[in-house]
C-alpha cells in the first residue's frame, strides 16, 4: 500500500495518520475559539472530520482487541469446531462494536437548553426528556415558568440538571391564571369555543413579551452559548427564544399530528385534518368534509399565530422579523409523542420520529393498600379512573355524582384518582370506589388484573395505557384529547364518550361493553406489541438522533427542499398553469389555422365555379 512501510499494519498506520491530523485540528480549533465564538461552516466541517478520525481509531482499537482475544482463544487449544464459533462470535461483536461504539465513543457532552413555559403535563414531558439527556452525559439546563403550573396541587421537585426559572410580574400571572381557570370551567360545561381559545393564546402570547423583556435573564442564557435548544408546539415562546438566542433547535410535538402544520406531506385523501373526526378510511362524502375543512384548520392556524404578531414586532428589528410558520419548519428534528401503534399510517420526513412512551418507567408491585383493595374483588379485577391533573381539578359536582353513581352498577373495584379532601359531603361513594390524591398509575396499568382505563385523553395517559395493553374509555374535554380518542375508537381498543352525554347508565353501559367484549383487549394487546417490538426504545430514539445533529453540525441532510418551497411550487400549480396556458395557447392556434385553411379552401371553391 502506497505510504505504509513493509511489515507495518496499514490499518494502525492509517489511525496515527488520522491521530495526528485529529491533533493538529484540535490544536486549530483551540486557536479558533481564542478569536472568539463564532464558527464559520469550515471549520465546523474540519471538526467532524476529526470526530470521523477519533471514531476510527477508537472502532480500531476496539477490533485489536477483539482479534487479540481470538488469537488468546486459539493458542487455549481450542477445536477447529469451538474456534470457528468463537470467530464468528469475534465477528458480530466486532459488526456491533462497529455500529455502537462510534455513537458512545463521540457522543460529547453538549449543552442543551430545554424551555419549559407551559405547565401540566407538558412540563412533565420536558422534564423527562431533560432528565434522559442529563443521564446519557450532556450539560442540560431548562429554563422554567413558575407560577402557572395550571395544577393546582404541582410541587417542584429536585432534578439532577440544572433550572433557571423565571416569574411573569404578579398582576399578568394572576390574570392570566384567572383566564385559563374561565377556560377550564367553559370546556367542562360544554362551552368551549375556539375563540375563548384564542384569547387564552394571546394570554401567552403577552406573557411571551414580559419574557423578552427580561434582558438579565436572556444575557444568561446568550452568555451561556447552547449547542442546542429544545422546545415544545403548545406555546410558540420557545420557538421565539431560540431564534433569538440564535441557535439551533429541535421541538416536541407533545399533541397527536394535526395540531400544527410543520411541513410534512398531507394527502388529503387519507389523512384526516384536525377535528375532522375522520380515520384513514375515507369515502367520498368524507374526502370532500377533509378538503373543506383543511381551509377552515389553515385559517385557525394563521389566526393563533397572529397572537405573537406584537411579540414578534416589539423584539425582533424590522428586516430579521420571523414568521412562525417559517420558524416550525426551521426545526433540525420533530419529536413526536406518539406511536405508530396509534396513529395512522401517513407520510413522514426524515428529520421526524416518534418518541411516544417517553414517560414509560420500569414497573415497580403497586403500595399494600391498593393491592389490599384489588385483592377484595377477585377475578372480577378493577377500573383505574384517571382523568388528568388538570381536569381533576375542575370537576363538577353533578359530574362526579354521574360518575360515582356509574361506578356503582359495576363488579368490579374502581380506583378514582380525585381529592379526598374536596370531595362533596352530600355525594355517597359507591363501596366498590377508592378515591386516592396520588396513584402510581403506570404501575397500576401494569397490574395483571385491571380491566379498564377511564381516562380523558391525553397523550401521555393513552401512551401508557397502550405501553401495557389496557382498553379505554375516554372523556375528552378539549384540546387534542378528542382527536387522540378518535384515533382509540379507530383502533378498536377503546370507546369514548362526550362530557355532555355522561349519566350514570350510559357511562357504565359504555365501561361494560369494554369490558365485557374481548375485541376491544385484544386489540389493546395488538397496540402493544406493536409498541413493545420497536428495535429501540423512545429514550433511545430520542438521544440517538440529538447525537447524530450534534455530531454532523445540523440536520440539513434530513430535510427536504421543499421545507423552503413556496406552496404554489410544492403543489407544481405553477407548472399545472404553465401548462394549461401552453395547451390552452395551442388549441387557440391550431383553431386559428384551421379558420384559416377553411377560408382557403371556400375562397378556392368559389373562384373554381366564377
Amino acid at each position: 500500500m502506497p505510504g505504509v512501510k513493509a511489515g507495518e499494519d496499514p490499518l494502525a498506520s492509517g489511525a496515527s495518520t488520522l491521530r495526528g491530523g485529529a491533533e493538529g485540528q484540535e490544536t486549530a480549533n483551540r486557536r479558533e475559539r481564542g478569536r472568539g465564538p463564532s464558527l464559520s461552516l469550515s471549520s465546523s466541517q474540519s471538526a467532524v472530520s476529526a470526530f470521523a478520525w477519533l471514531r476510527a481509531e477508537r472502532v480500531l482499537r476496539a477490533h485489536r482487541s477483539l482479534r487479540r482475544a481470538g488469537r488468546g482463544a486459539l493458542r487455549a487449544g481450542l477445536d477447529s469446531r469451538a474456534h470457528t464459533r468463537a470467530s464468528m462470535a469475534g465477528q458480530r461483536a466486532l459488526l456491533l462494536a462497529g455500529f455502537l461504539l462510534p455513537g458512545f465513543l463521540l457522543s460529547e457532552a453538549a449543552k442543551i437548553l430545554t424551555l419549559s413555559l407551559v405547565g401540566g403535563s407538558h412540563h412533565l414531558l420536558l422534564d423527562r426528556v431533560s432528565q434522559i439527556l442529563q443521564d446519557h452525559g450532556h450539560n442540560v439546563t431548562m429554563l422554567h415558568q413558575r407560577g402557572n403550573s395550571f395544577i393546582s396541587d404541582f410541587t417542584e421537585k429536585e432534578t439532577s440538571y440544572q433550572v433557571i426559572s423565571w416569574l411573569p410580574p404578579e398582576d399578568f400571572n394572576k390574570g392570566l391564571k384567572e383566564n385559563f381557570d374561565f377556560f377550564m370551567k367553559e370546556a367542562l360545561g360544554d362551552r368551549y369555543t375556539f375563540e375563548k381559545f384564542l384569547s387564552f393564546m394571546e394570554q401567552l402570547g403577552l406573557q411571551c413579551s414580559h419574557f423578552l423583556r427580561r434582558k438579565d435573564i436572556m444575557d444568561t442564557l446568550k452568555n451561556e452559548n447552547f449547542d442546542l435548544v429544545i422546545v415544545e408546539n403548545f406555546d410558540y415562546c420557545p420557538f421565539l427564544v431560540a431564534e433569538k438566542l440564535g441557535k439551533p433547535f429541535v421541538s416536541i410535538l407533545s399533541s397527536s399530528f394535526g395540531a400544527i402544520d410543520f411541513g410534512l406531506p398531507n394527502p388529503l385523501s387519507y389523512v384526516p385534518v384536525l377535528h375532522s373526526f375522520l380515520s384513514d378510511h375515507m369515502d367520498f362524502w368524507d374526502r370532500v368534509k377533509n378538503f373543506l375543512m383543511f381551509f377552515d384548520f389553515s385559517i385557525r392556524q394563521r389566526q393563533i399565530q397572529s397572537a405573537y404578531d406584537n411579540t414578534i414586532k416589539d423584539h425582533f428589528p424590522e428586516g430579521s422579523r420571523p414568521v412562525l410558520s417559517h420558524l416550525l419548519k426551521k426545526a433540525e428534528l420533530w419529536f413526536v409523542n406518539s406511536d405508530f401503534a396509534l396513529e395512522f399510517a401517513r407520510p413522514l420526513l426524515p428529520n421526524t420520529v416518534y418518541v411516544g412512551g417517553l414517560m414509560a418507567r420500569p414497573v415497580k408491585p403497586v403500595p399494600q393498600e391498593f393491592e389490599n383493595f384489588i385483592t377484595k374483588f377477585g377475578d372480577s379485577g378493577f377500573v383505574l379512573v384517571a382523568l388528568g391533573s388538570m381536569v381533576s381539578a375542575f370537576q363538577t359536582q353533578e359530574l362526579l355524582r354521574e360518575m360515582n353513581s356509574a361506578f356503582a352498577h359495576l363488579s368490579q373495584g374502581v380506583i378514582w384518582r380525585y381529592k379526598p379532601s374536596h370531595w362533596p359531603e352530600d355525594i355517597r361513594l359507591s363501596a366498590n370506589v377508592k378515591i386516592v390524591d396520588w396513584l402510581p398509575q403506570s404501575d397500576l396499568l401494569a397490574h395483571p388484573r385491571i380491566r379498564l382505563f377511564v381516562t380523558h385523553g391525553g397523550m401521555n395517559s393513552i401512551m401508557e395505557a397502550i405501553q401495557h395493553g389496557v382498553p379505554m374509555v375516554g372523556i375528552p374535554l378539549f384540546g387534542d384529547q378528542p382527536e387522540n380518542l378518535n384515533r382509540v375508537e379507530a383502533k378498536k381498543f377503546g370507546v369514548s364518550i362526550q362530557l355532555k352525554q355522561i349519566k350514570a347508565e350510559t357511562l357504565a353501559l359504555k365501561m361494560k361493553q369494554v369490558i365485557e367484549d374481548k375485541r376491544y383487549k385484544s386489540a389493546a394487546v395488538a397496540a402493544s406489541i406493536i409498541r413493545r417490538s420497536h428495535p429501540l426504545t423512545p429514550a433511545q430514539r430520542l438521544v440517538g438522533w440529538i447525537d447524530h445533529i450534534l455530531q454532523t453540525g445540523g440536520a440539513a441532510h434530513l430535510k427536504p427542499h421543499a421545507l423552503q418551497q413556496p406552496w404554489h411550487e410544492q403543489y407544481l400549480l405553477d407548472v399545472v398553469l404553465f401548462l394549461l396556458v401552453v395547451t390552452l395557447g395551442t388549441l387557440w392556434l391550431c383553431g386559428k389555422l384551421l379558420d384559416m385553411v377553411a377560408r382557403w379552401v371556400c375562397g378556392a371553391r368559389k373562384l373554381k365555379k366564377a
